[in-house]
């Protein structure tokens, strides 16, 4: 029996002061008020926010689930609101509910909500269960590196990784330094802030050699949250320069005492000397010095967000249909089902929200 209540409204501003409390319990940044009502302002015309409050029996808010509705050739879609540049989705709670939450959403969702064909579950952290959820169907799987301080500092981390690891951290460094006069500079409170993303975004754009990428994409959402970010101090933007000339860049953030990768961009030509590298590293080693007690590179399985991991917490899509449409979708989205109109639109919706990783240094 469903021992949680829920309730929906279309207004995200009643609850910034809950959903905060909520979003510092959760431990992921992709739950902040700040992060979902920036995408609501960028993105959230092309549909209907669906935001399902959830309570215990005691009146005590346990969760928030921001869903976004949007109709597509007749079909009702419900996705979590924050889809697309968000890396980890899913209801704002505590840790220690969300398994509680997963199980009474899908409830509330099948035998109360009416109004949608089918649920897209994207970015769920794999260690929950909503996978074994009646009616579930894995969509897809991706991986999430993620880096844990051992004992020892910086030192002791670099001693748990191989010898030829260590020689190429130590090495390239030090031949960056001393062959270009370089230092690194972490923008921590700026007035310019908007310059300093000019500066980000290039180098981005240069390293792929293209104006349009799966960050640039999202371009202006990135713009607004960083201002954010900053007025909360979240925001951690490294530059490495030669000479005062910013030749690589690294864009993430420190929320809950846990460090983000988010995003890089790095000039073709200090390519020989390894700038994107050296710069990741040092950002690692920062956080590590800082006390940090995660280090997340977050979506992708390369193999240089590997180097650095200690381990793969994982990311699953699920989806929930509801009734003949909803179901031929969900069946559509499937690998084992032969191409077809409906399976085009299914897969246009799974790949709509991924952020292309663009990050290799």
């Amino acid at each position: 029996m469903n021992d949680l209540s829920f309730e929906v409204t279309e207004a995200l501003d009643p609850l910034q002061e809950d959903w905060r409390r909520l979003a510092d319990e959760s431990d992921n940044l992709f739950a902040t008020w700040e992060w979902v009502s920036t995408w609501w302002r960028c993105f959230g015309r092309a549909g209907t926010a669906r935001i399902a409050t959830c309570r215990s029996p005691d009146g005590r808010l346990v969760a928030v689930v921001p869903l976004h509705r949007q109709s597509v050739h007749g079909l009702q879609i419900l996705r979590f609101l924050g889809h697309g540049p968000g890396d980890q989705l899913g209801p704002v709670c505590s840790p220690r509910d969300r398994d509680h939450v997963a199980r009474s959403l899908r409830q509330f969702l099948m035998e109360e909500l009416e109004d949608w064909n089918l649920f897209l579950g994207e970015n769920l952290p794999g260690s929950e269960n909503w996978s074994a959820q009646p009616g579930a169907t894995v969509l897809a799987r991706r991986a999430t590196p993620v880096m844990r301080p051992v004992a020892g500092g910086w030192e002791g981390f670099l001693a748990s990784r191989s010898a030829n690891f260590r020689q190429q951290v130590r090495r390239r460094e030090r031949n960056a330094f001393r062959r270009n006069d370089a230092s690194y500079r972490l923008v921590t409170k700026s007035d310019r802030l908007q310059d300093e993303l000019d500066i980000l975004f290039r180098l981005h754009r240069m390293r792929w050699g293209r104006e349009q990428t799966g960050f640039t994409s999202y371009e202006e959402f990135h713009r607004q949250f960083a201002e954010l970010a900053h007025e909360r101090g979240w925001l951690r933007l490294w530059f490495v320069e030669f000479g005062k000339q910013p030749v690589a860049a690294w864009y993430g953030f420190r929320f809950a005492n846990v460090e983000y990768y988010y995003q890089a961009g790095r000039d073709p030509q200090a390519a020989q000397e390894a700038a994107g590298f050296v710069l990741l590293a040092h950002t690692v080693r920062a956080a590590i010095e800082d006390g940090v007690r995660e280090y997340r590179l977050l979506q992708g399985d390369e193999a240089y967000k590997n180097r650095f991991a200690t381990e793969d917490l994982g990311l699953q899509t699920v989806g929930f249909a509801r009734g003949i449409a909803g179901r031929l979708a969900l069946l559509a989205g499937s690998s084992a089902v032969p191409w077809n109109p409906v399976k085009r639109l299914a897969r246009r919706l799974l790949t709509s929200g991924e952020s292309t990783d663009q990050r290799a240094t």
